[in-house]
């Protein structure tokens, strides 16, 4: 999808570190407001913008460098609020070049005007801006889905439920819920794999999460797999009450009060409907189980994302005494760094 030599090049005249990281972002440098921002829901992802601005590579080469200079004397973040230390927010800057930029017959074309670039990266460090907000997208599992202010930004970790999915006999061909979809990540993910008779239905209650997830639907051709709808939970899946064959989700799970002392890229910028789950992170947690009773056919697959460790224990825990006639083989599953991340089972 990018075209790295400028990249490159730049690198060349003016090194960073260039350590792997998988990407789980007329204003100059001297006039740049500390109050400007962009509205980025006006946007289309950088990625996917077309190439209508060239600039010189000195001008590419300054920007990097200022951009780099900020990166490097931006105060303690890591410390403060385990935020992204300095060399993530120089790796960060590369993307962020790759995305914008492309070479052609010698000259340096852009998907960005250059003095948008700057904006964007003051933004990223003055005012904490999500990266993926800035370049208007997530690399997850092997897609790149479209995300924006309003919208969780998909983490590694809930990778893991499509390959829970993917474990369970049978699964390509029934039907599945994932509710609470955001960017439709999951569900994405799940439909990618489903036979001829397999279908998908993502809900959520967030109108600029049922658009993002419809626009990566659509991106990725599953129209006629994946079927998003708006609502609450359970209440757009009326007709389909005791007939799926599986139900995945990644609720909001953090206690409230936990929220003021997030990461500053997550407390203040993404949506806390998707991420206050009550007083003890629990509340939505509780209610998918209590509906996945009723929605789940016998047999019927279940899937929790969870805060980890200790709520995964207590949900699992709740499933297994009070809901113990409905649900067999309830269990915990740890995630890719060794934490209780997963609740799974089965109906009965």
């Amino acid at each position: 999808m990018f075209l790295l030599g400028t990249v490159e090049m730049i690198s060349r005249l003016f090194p960073i570190p260039t350590v792997s990281l998988r990407r789980s972002i007329t204003i100059r440098a001297a006039v740049v407001s500390s109050s400007a921002s962009i509205a980025r829901k006006t946007h289309p992802p950088l990625f996917l913008r077309p190439l209508t601005y060239s600039a010189t590579l000195s001008d590419l080469v300054a920007f990097r460098s200022w951009a780099a200079s900020l990166a490097t004397a931006a105060p303690g973040l890591e410390s403060s609020d385990g935020g992204p230390s300095a060399s993530h927010l120089l790796r960060e800057l590369s993307w962020l070049l790759e995305d914008a930029t492309s070479q052609s017959s010698g000259k340096v074309l852009m998907r960005a005007d250059l003095d948008e670039l700057y904006l964007l990266w003051k933004e990223r460090i003055e005012r904490r801006r999500p990266f993926q907000y800035i370049v208007g997208c997530e690399h997850w599992r092997d897609l790149v889905l479209v995300v924006r202010e309003g919208v969780l930004i998909p983490r590694p970790e809930t990778e893991m439920i499509v390959d829970l999915v993917r474990d369970v006999e049978g699964f390509g061909e029934g039907l599945w819920a994932d509710l609470g979809t955001g960017s439709g990540a999951i569900a994405v993910g799940i439909g990618r794999q489903l036979g001829e008779n397999g279908r998908v239905f993502a809900t959520d209650l967030s109108l600029d999460a049922v658009e993002i997830a419809g626009i990566n639907v659509e991106r990725y051709g599953l129209k006629d797999k994946v079927e998003i709808r708006q609502g609450s939970w359970f209440e757009p899946l009326e007709e389909v009450k005791g007939k799926l064959a599986g139900l995945v989700s990644n609720p909001p799970y953090i206690p409230s009060s936990d929220i003021p002392g997030l990461q500053a890229e997550v407390g203040k910028h993404e949506p806390k409907l998707a991420l206050d789950g009550g007083v003890d992170g629990t509340d939505h947690l509780f209610h998918l189980c209590e509906g996945s009773a009723t929605v789940l056919r016998s047999g019927g697959f279940f899937a929790f994302e969870t805060n980890g460790d200790i709520q995964s224990e207590l949900v699992a825990k709740y499933l297994s005494t009070k809901w113990t006639n409905c649900f067999t083989n309830v269990k915990t599953v740890l995630d890719f760094a060794g934490i209780k991340r997963f609740v799974t089972g089965f109906r009965q």
